[in-house]
């Protein structure tokens, strides 16, 4: 085994590895994460790099054309080093700075949509307090000194207090407190603050800390939503309920795959492979961390309390709880509600005592995200029958009101996260968000997240080009190109055909951005699988598409989407644009809510337990749902009136 120097431009980093490491690995190691939707295993074609100097070993380069093999292009995850090197990343293969959905941006939507932004407005009620109980708060208490006719022991007396003030029956406390508790009673004149840190509704509630009255130091909360592609962190006040900052960054664990499957494949097959996937995203929510803290000038150990959001795989990741047969019929997770554990236990750099809370989920794939977007969105206490969707790296939705709930996920596949086509990307600086098309297809007019030139195409930037390709003419309705298309962007690629969005001239890549005809498949399968999870959920409460009466999509993919262009491919049901609402980043609110209000957690526990879950793979109404689902908009052109007409 022999070790070589790589040296890695731009960053102009330096690391060493072995002649059996792989470089997409090592650049992972050393800080440099690269695009690889497939988790390195040379399919994605994403972790494109250029060796500038020295040789490698390369075992597959099928994504790779002749063109940019020339060029000394190669894959990253499938290219060893056979002597010292210099690599170049080129603009679009690292992952970069994520579009991570935080606060409303509602004028950014407005922008966009102009005199449709009104119909497509942004839902932020919730029917709960701002502050009322959290899961961590100070309350003061005056305790009785101990006298002859009265010597019961510090903790008795502690706790007595502590029930007649609250009326919490269930009490516990460290042993950290319980040694200094005889001295701190009597310093403090027995005027003291106590610390609740609520665990969970079967551990109860834990004295976390007594100082003397009045403390004086502030404590906060954290929210994360800890989601499969980006991750978001809300730093909160737990006394006024306000926020002290939030930020967002895309995880870390991409680089072992974009969905869950890729991850939890990645944690069976490889030695290790389960720690891998645990520090990732540890070290994603750190970071995180670190920066809010820094940003508001606290410590991280002022951080006293975490509430979690995350879908099951996930949350199963982030405590290296072994997610295998998650995967395997029957589908059964570990847990699906999860018990506190304290920070230090889970490697969170907070307060090591602090207790992290898990939204409870109901099923394999129906994670407390979904519970938290349910929360969110107040339509499990509502009349109203309403839809809530949430369409990342799988498609999860919940149908109901106040007195059912259903729900299902379907395999949507990264597409819609730019995953699993050749110049996809996610939401970041240079990917296109938004096409129009002219007729016949000679002219394409885009714009792209950040305002420079486009080194890909994103999911929202995906469905506006898969309508507008059919709108103008160059794809029929199964996503096959047309026959003699006159424009000159449509071009034999090998293996068929391809239409180019945006030249080598104009790219920030230096090559042609294009879409294939077999990437416009993959998009219509996953959107079909999407439209037929909905239909699903219909059929098996025995209820048409005009019984809802308010849809709500989540996330930040959810977010950008044109609802026009989704309903014309066939997406979204074709029902009013003003039943669409945007809730933002609905787990991020629910994982907030849950911190700042007792209310909160009692009804995402509820919520939980209520949801009835639709396995689509049993029984053929998803499957024939789906094959229906293929073609734009839909084989029945009755269930898309509006789109037919245009």
């Amino acid at each position: 085994m022999a070790d070589y120097h790589v040296r890695i431009l731009p960053d102009n980093k330096l690391i060493t590895l072995s002649d059996e490491q792989n470089l997409l690995k090592a650049m992972t190691a050393a800080g440099i994460p690269l695009q690889a939707s497939c988790g390195g295993r040379g399919t994605c074609g994403q972790c494109r790099v250029i060796i500038k100097e020295g040789q490698v070993c390369s075992s597959e380069a099928g994504t790779i054309s002749q063109e940019e093999q020339r060029l000394g292009y190669v894959l990253a995850c499938q290219s060893r080093p056979a002597s010292d090197l210099v690599v170049e990343v080129p603009a679009g293969t690292k992952l970069g700075e994520h579009r991570v959905l935080l606060g409303e941006e509602q004028e950014a939507r407005d922008a966009r949509y102009g005199e449709d932004a009104e119909a497509f407005v942004l839902y932020g009620d919730n029917s709960y307090p701002a502050v009322e109980l959290p899961v961590y708060r100070k309350i003061r208490l005056k305790i009785p000194q101990p006298t002859l006719d009265d010597p019961a022991d510090d903790w008795g007396r502690l706790t007595r207090a502590t029930r007649g003030e609250t009326g919490i029956e269930r009490l516990s406390v460290s042993l950290n407190v319980l040694r200094d508790l005889p001295r701190v009673l009597r310093d403090a004149g027995w005027d003291v603050s106590v610390a609740l840190a609520e665990k969970d509704t079967w551990q109860g509630v834990e004295i976390a800390g007594v100082e003397p009255f009045p403390s004086g130091r502030k404590y906060y909360g954290l929210a994360v939503d800890i989601g499969t592609t980006t991750v978001a962190a809300e730093l909160v006040d737990l006394e006024t309920g306000r926020t002290g900052g939030a930020r967002g960054s895309f995880n870390r664990q991409s680089v072992y795959g974009d969905d869950v499957i890729s991850r939890i494949i990645h944690a069976e097959e490889n030695p290790g492979g389960l720690e891998e996937l645990q520090k990732a995203i540890l070290e994603t929510v750190n970071d995180l961390i670190k920066d809010l803290a820094g940003g508001l000038g606290i410590g991280q150990a002022d951080i006293r309390a975490a509430v979690c959001a995350g879908n099951t795989a996930m949350t199963h990741l982030f405590l290296g709880i072994d997610p295998a047969y998650i995967r395997l019929e029957p589908y059964t997770p570990a847990a699906n509600n999860i018990p506190a554990v304290q920070a230090g236990q889970a490697g969170l750099h907070i307060h090591p005592q602090a207790w992290v809370r898990f939204i409870p989920g109901t099923a394999s794939y129906i994670g407390g995200d979904i519970t938290a977007g349910v929360l969110a969105t107040g339509m499990s206490e509502a009349d109203t029958l309403t839809l809530f969707i949430d369409i990342g790296t799988n498609g999860e939705m919940v149908l109901g009101n106040n007195e059912w709930l259903i729900s299902c996920a379907c395999s949507a596949g990264p597409a819609f996260e730019g995953g699993g086509l050749r110049y996809g990307m996610r939401a970041m600086d240079g990917a296109i968000e938004n096409v129009r098309i002219t007729a016949g297809g000679s002219t394409v007019q885009y714009s792209t997240i950040g305002g420079g030139a486009p080194l890909g195409i994103c999911g929202t930037g995906l469905i506006d080009c898969v309508a507008w390709l059919y709108r103008s003419g160059v794809i029929d309705r199964g996503g096959s190109f047309a026959p003699h298309t006159p424009s000159p962007r449509v071009r034999d690629a090998g293996g068929g055909k391809e239409f180019v969005l945006a030249w080598s001239g104009e790219a920030g890549g230096g090559s042609d951005i294009s879409i294939s005809e077999a990437e416009i498949k993959y998009i219509l399968r996953s959107k079909a699988a999407v439209y037929a999870g909905i239909r699903s959920m219909l059929q098996m409460v025995g209820l048409p598409f005009e019984a809802i009466e308010r849809v709500f999509i989540a996330g930040g993919f959810g977010r950008y989407i044109n609802i026009r262009e989704a309903i014309n491919i066939g997406l979204l049901p074709d029902i009013p644009v003003q039943k669409y609402a945007y809730i933002g980043n609905s787990s991020l609110k629910g994982a907030r809510l849950s911190l700042l209000s007792k209310s909160a957690r009692d009804a995402a526990e509820k919520i939980a337990g209520k949801i009835t879950y639709l396995e689509l793979s049993a029984g053929n109404t998803f499957m024939e749902e789906f094959v229906s689902a293929l073609f734009i908009p839909h084989t029945d052109l009755e269930l898309f009136p509006t789109a037919a007409r245009r």
